[in-house]
């Protein structure tokens, strides 16, 4: 690095950290701050914990960006000072001291920006998945199951842990459907970029003449929503269907059909659980499910991300990704227009910067 490009580097991370200042507006967070610690001060705060404890949860976060907020913006100006001075004083090994220090910098300011991508209001709850194959039969059922095993590498690399709910062996080979946890730290507000279809591109192992095949499938990500979040859901409105659970692999879990289907009539929201003995567990987890997925409905009709059009069938539209396989390999969002030609590791896993760009993406946006 020369001095130039590390001019460049602070210019850009000046531009990044004045981003961050238009988004998380620190004068309000002080402000919040303030007004919280009033609360904190009142009589009778702390007799309603439940209350107490999602104040708390507020502070403790709001604090956090903040100090990281400052702390970077301190760096980066007593970074631009000690350029300024040691170039004035044709200090070259100091000079080159402080360009090796850049990277540090860099990955400072893009923590921040993850720290601000994963503020929402539910980003740091557990991810509901449901993964379905569209039309295509084998096809799409094996490019679900690639996807199953992709979330789940995802997951180990990230060190957070699954929680399987349902899974349907395909006929000849992948799966008819999927539904799994993962839990762990902003778990949701990582995969909440992932709801959408993704299509694969590739010449198929199922056909003997070796032609390219386009296969999809649709991935659904809702938060695991806290207890005290309720959402009314009517007998009415769901038909409750029983049928014999099957594990992965084909391995048989039970001889009782203790796996619970439910189907909520007005928005034909389907959730299947099978991952307990007790028929009653699985209908409580799948209850959840269903109402996690209303929630995450409701809320994405209001910020108008879908309509009634969102609802079709798997197919075209509503691609957020492409994954091409041959006749030359690139994995590409359409939302970010990120792109990597590093098929096999993102298929293993490796999706953090894939979600990233989304995720940074949607900050600008708002």
């Amino acid at each position: 690095m020369d001095a130039y490009e590390y001019t460049e580097l602070l210019k850009s991370l000046q531009t990044k950290c004045q981003n961050i200042h238009a988004i998380i507006k620190p004068q309000e967070i002080e402000a919040l701050l303030k007004d919280i610690e009033k609360q904190e001060l009142e009589e009778g705060f702390w007799d309603d914990a439940k209350r107490a404890s999602e104040i708390g949860r507020q502070k403790s976060q709001a604090l956090k960006i903040l100090q990281q907020y400052r702390e970077i913006e301190q760096s980066i100006k007593d970074a631009q000072e000690l350029f300024e001075l040691l170039s004035a004083e044709n200090d070259e090994v100091s000079l080159q001291e402080l360009f090796a220090q850049s990277g540090e910098l860099s990955r400072a300011i893009s923590q921040l920006e993850i720290a601000v991508m994963l503020s929402g209001e539910h980003d740091s709850a557990n991810a509901i998945f449901t993964i379905q194959p569209g039309a295509g039969g084998t096809e799409s059922q094996d490019w679900a199951s690639m996807l199953y095993r992709m979330y789940l590498r995802w997951a180990e690399r990230r060190g957070y842990k699954v929680e399987l709910l349902d899974y349907q062996d395909g006929e000849e080979a992948g799966i008819k459907g999927a539904a799994f946890i993962i839990k762990g730290e902003n778990a949701y507000g990582y995969a909440k970029s992932e709801n959408g279809v993704h299509r694969l591109v590739r010449i198929s192992p199922f056909d003997a003449n070796a032609k390219r095949h386009t296969s999809f499938a649709s991935v659904q990500v809702s938060p695991e929503l806290d207890d005290d979040i309720q959402i009314t859901i009517e007998e009415k409105d769901i038909r409750i269907d029983t049928y014999r659970a099957s594990g992965a692999g084909g391995q048989h879990v039970n001889k009782t059909e203790s796996a619970i289907r439910i189907t909520h009539l007005p928005t034909g929201i389907v959730v299947q659980c099978q991952n307990d003995r007790s028929q009653h567990k699985n209908k409580a987890t799948a209850l959840k499910m269903l109402q996690s997925k209303l929630y995450e409905l409701e809320r994405a009709k209001q910020q108008g991300e879908i309509d009634s059009k969102d609802l079709s069938e798997i197919g075209w539209g509503h691609q957020i990704r492409s994954y091409v396989l041959a006749p030359y390999q690139q994995v590409k969002d359409l939302r970010s227009n990120y792109a990597t030609s590093n098929t096999s590791a993102v298929l293993d896993g490796d999706i953090d910067e894939l979600i990233e760009s989304v995720l940074i993406g949607m900050s600008v946006k708002e």
